[in-house]
């Protein structure tokens, strides 16, 4: 670990004495707005290259882990025989179109982005959105995109500070996107309290890019409702949001399990009724999240975000994640119905437009109402009841807006437990060293 820690302060020190200039943040969603300055600029791109806009951008990076083949949420396990790796984490290229009505009001939207890596090529994004331009208050969306829930989810790839999102938001929104169709709300080249909120609300199959097709006939319905960034005053700025999924899918045979009370304190019970068969499996979050940025002189910056979700998630014993599919599930596998909770905090500190630092905690508890060395004993739970803890911390040098560097490094503490193989944290501290290129 020692290793480790020097290898990011040299790593660090190297790259402090070289200018950049510091990237904006955008997320999945965004939308063409030409009442700003970003959709000023997005808008006469359009116009000057035949209303077609084409970006992308690619992560390189190499890690180092705490033991060979270590389970991580810091881009997939390592392979059996290998404690480091040089991995292209991601590889994106989009494509915008959009079509301008007659008053040259963008009335149509088009994204396609695949992602490319050693591991293969896979759409990350194909929706079009239509665009009400009478009172510029709405707007509908369909086909694959992000679901409209918390804030470190729809945060962009690129831009976020830390190398991965949270391992609670990796388990229960899974690749972020899905197929649905939503419905907008989101006031354009309005001047009052109205051009800081934004609402979203759809309803999505649920499987997300786990699965190539609807596996029942149950949808998830999404919805967030925020509010931008707000000027408290000339230095802060203040944003939030509250979000809702109510969701499930359907149970295929007739076993599944709850947490209930017992003599020896809360425990799976099995219900095996065969009404069971065909009904609908749960799965309701609830997340709040609030992000308050201060701004310094000379481009520096401090930033706080905080963002917590709850809820009840329907898996597997081995794992909280929810099932590919249907007819992956044994037929005589049951479902474990578990009430969860997680959360996000970040605090960011940019000393110029080049140079910023970062310390990043989560948690997810898959299982709220058993907790450490109660975990294995005779009460039916098993590894996908863990709770894990990550403290990250790094630091982002930007080059450019078309070069980043980023060093960082995870601890990942589990819950000591009765389990077999959990009786200890285990090792699967991570070291991250990336480059990114963005055109």
């Amino acid at each position: 670990m020692k290793l480790l820690l020097t290898k990011i302060f040299a790593f660090c020190i190297f790259f402090s004495v070289i200018s950049s200039q510091y990237c904006k943040a955008q997320f999945l969603m965004d939308m063409v707005d030409t009442t700003k300055d970003m959709g000023k600029g997005l808008l006469s791109i359009y116009k000057k290259y035949d209303r077609i806009r084409i970006g992308g951008y690619i992560q390189s990076q190499y890690q180092v882990a705490e033991v060979k083949g270590a389970k991580t949420f810091a881009g997939g396990d390592f392979a059996p025989n290998s404690d480091n790796r040089f991995i292209l984490r991601r590889g994106r290229i989009r494509f915008d179109y959009v079509h301008f009505s007659e008053n040259t009001k963008p009335s149509v939207q088009f994204v396609f982005q695949f992602d490319g890596s050693e591991r293969g090529v896979f759409i990350r994004d194909l929706w079009g959105r239509v665009f009400e331009n009478n009172a510029k208050l709405f707007s509908f969306t369909t086909g694959m995109f992000a679901r409209p829930f918390g804030y470190e989810v729809n945060l962009g790839s690129a831009d976020r500070e830390s190398p991965e999102r949270g391992r609670m938001s990796q388990t229960l929104m899974k690749t972020e996107r899905d197929l649905g169709a939503m419905v907008s709300f989101e006031p354009r080249g309005k001047t009052n309290f109205l051009q800081y909120v934004k609402f979203d609300a759809g309803l999505f199959d649920g499987q997300g890019l786990t699965n190539l097709a609807e596996t029942d006939s149950y949808k998830d319905f999404i919805t967030r409702a925020s509010l931008k960034p707000y000027p408290l005053n000339k230095n802060l700025l203040l944003s939030a949001g509250v979000s809702l999924l109510n969701g499930g899918f359907m149970q295929n045979n007739k076993y599944r399990y709850t947490m209930q009370p017992s003599v020896n304190g809360k425990q799976f019970i099995a219900d095996s009724s065969a009404a069971n068969i065909g009904s609908k499996l749960p799965r309701k979050y609830y997340g709040a999240d609030a992000q308050l940025k201060w701004i310094h002189p000379k481009n520096s910056a401090t930033e706080l975000r905080a963002e917590y979700w709850c809820g009840t998630q329907t898996a597997n014993a081995s794992a909280s994640e929810t099932p590919t599919s249907l007819a992956g599930v044994a037929q005589n596998d049951p479902y474990y119905i578990r009430p969860f909770s997680g959360a996000f905090i970040y605090l960011l500190h940019s000393f110029s437009k080049h140079n910023q630092v970062g310390v990043k905690y989560d948690w997810y508890d898959p299982n709220t109402s058993v907790k450490g060395l109660d975990i294995g004993k005779d009460n039916g739970t098993h590894p996908g009841d863990i709770r894990y803890n990550t403290l990250g911390f790094g630091y982002i040098h930007y080059f450019d807006d078309n070069l980043k560097l980023v060093a960082w490094y995870d601890l990942v503490k589990n819950e000591n437990t009765s389990l077999t193989g959990y009786t200890s944290d285990l090792k699967d501290n991570i070291l991250t060293l990336r480059m990114q290129f963005r055109f």
